[in-house]
């Protein structure tokens, strides 16, 4: 086998047709050479994965490639377009509906559609409280992009409207070139480089842009952070990122989440976390201690006899649980705290010995029976 076609595509010989199709977006996208034009490799790497995917993509080649080790079996014509309705790049097989995803539409009609770039992911950090997190908030961000030009909309040209068809490629955005291959001359389809697959011809550009039809300026964007957001998870606002290129669509905003400690408080999935020091006379008899919650100040009853380790519950007071109607529950661990005896420590003693021997501490000696017994 020459190549491993799903090492180049990075999916498993088990992978679904959906995951291999989507792989190929990824990497088709990420190599194309029109957005690699500085990089000469990238063109050698869009072939090879345009390669895998003809074979993965396909049912009857893939099982031929996984049985033999190369999709055998169609005549040479038809990965060279020679079959019919072939189309993009030289191959048979139809790569339209992909590419069609990948990259959007612009004014020069469905033909140069596929000559769109959308436009790059921008990443910002936003720092939250315990509290924000949990009960969500929104957030102006300010941050630099490139945006559509207003003056021109997009177009380049002085007022977007000083421009013309490109008379290279009639609007189309791309040109026709043949090649000569082992197979013959194929024809195959590229971007139109006087018009740089816009379908127009600026004939006089905006002041304002120059003529690229986007600026870069800084922007503020309202973003809402759901209730219950955990730390490291993102938040995507669609169309926020950087403008596309040739109509292409806008990128997205990526906000990645960043939680501050809360001095007492801890999250476990969305129940809410905290251990409470108790002294022993209250732990003892009973009584009422202050604790932080996600609704402020709470008293929390401490029931007679509890014991150090002790879970209290406090249901529905934890985290609201993402794009639901639920709440997880506040979880109170008790620690029994015993007190520094100072000078009157022997009396203390003598007092406690007498009030309560080691026949009332019924654990204690129900474990001293099982030791004697081992």
């Amino acid at each position: 086998m020459a190549q491993n076609y799903y090492e180049i595509l990075g999916v498993d010989k088990n992978a679904s047709a959906d995951e291999i199709k989507s792989a190929y977006r990824k990497l088709a996208k990420k190599y194309h050479p029109d957005l690699n034009k500085d990089n000469p490799e990238a063109a050698t790497k869009f072939k090879e994965i345009n390669e895998a995917y003809e074979v993965l993509g396909d049912p009857q080649k893939k099982s031929n490639y996984d049985q033999y080790g190369s999709a055998e079996g169609p005549s040479a014509n038809d990965f060279f377009g020679g079959r019919q309705g072939g189309s993009a790049g030289g191959f048979g097989f139809n790569f339209g509906d992909i590419f069609g995803d990948i990259f959007g539409g612009f004014g020069g009609g469905a033909q140069s559609a596929r000559y769109a770039v959308q436009g790059r992911d921008i990443s910002v950090k936003v720092n939250l409280t315990f509290e924000e997190a949990a009960k969500g908030v929104k957030r102006d961000i300010t941050y630099m992009c490139t945006q559509e030009c207003s003056d021109c909309h997009g177009t380049g040209a002085k007022n977007g409207t000083e421009y013309t068809t490109c008379s290279t490629c009639n609007g189309t955005g791309q040109v026709n070139f043949t090649q000569s291959t082992i197979f013959g001359r194929v024809v195959n389809t590229g971007i139109c480089k006087e018009c740089n697959g816009t379908g127009k011809t600026i004939k006089e550009r905006c002041t304002t842009c120059g003529g690229a039809g986007v600026k870069r300026s800084q922007r503020t964007t309202s973003i809402n952070i759901p209730a219950g957001i955990d730390d490291g998870q993102t938040v995507i606002a669609r169309g926020y990122g950087e403008a596309g290129v040739r109509g292409g669509a806008a990128g997205d905003l990526l906000v990645n989440i960043s939680i501050t400690k809360h001095p007492l408080l801890r999250r476990d999935g969305f129940d809410v976390l905290l251990d409470v020091p108790v002294p022993f006379t209250v732990a003892m008899f009973g009584g009422k201690v202050i604790i932080p919650s996600l609704d402020g100040k709470l008293e929390l009853n401490i029931p007679e006899n509890t014991q150090s380790g002790t879970i209290l519950k406090l249901k529905g007071k934890g985290i609201k649980q993402l794009n639901k109607n639920s709440y997880g529950d506040m979880l109170i661990t008790v620690k029994v705290e015993l007190p520094k005896l100072g000078k009157n420590k022997k009396d203390i003693k003598e007092m406690l010995e007498e009030n309560f021997p080691l026949d009332k501490f019924d654990k204690y000696n129900n474990y001293n029976k099982q030791v004697k017994s081992l």
